[in-house]
């Protein structure tokens, strides 16, 4: 059975930073796979960070220069880091895998398994 586990709730100041991690079990590759960040503000939910297992990764506009998305194979771990943060970047963000793809989308309804949702507070 496939888990995407979270980390916990993370609080920061403007222009802080923050790593938000997601630890995958039950997961074994079979060819091509994408992870995917996304963030959530009410019932809006959209991707803003992709990486392909051949190591392609895309951005969303609302955190391109500020984000990075990597992988710890060797912990089943996947990171967003995030620096500079701002209070519109307070939002539920969610890990999310799709077993199978030769290409990530940004788009919820790709993926099929998801972390729970880790909540980031940015105050001024």
């Amino acid at each position: 059975q496939i888990k995407l586990m979270q980390s916990g709730g993370e609080s920061v100041h403007t222009g802080g930073s923050i790593r938000l991690s997601c630890v995958i079990s039950g997961f074994i590759p079979d060819g091509g796979y994408c992870l995917a960040w996304f963030r959530q503000r009410g019932s809006l939910r959209w991707g803003v960070a992709t990486l392909h297992s051949g190591g392609v990764t895309t951005y969303d506009d609302s955190i391109k220069g500020r984000g990075t998305i990597s992988m710890d194979s060797a912990q089943n771990t996947v990171y967003l880091e995030m620096t500079n943060l701002r209070p519109e970047d307070t939002e539920v963000y969610y890990c999310a895998l799709e077993r199978q793809g030769t290409w990530c989308s940004k788009f919820d309804t790709y993926y099929d398994y998801w972390g729970q949702g880790t909540q980031v507070t940015v105050s001024a």
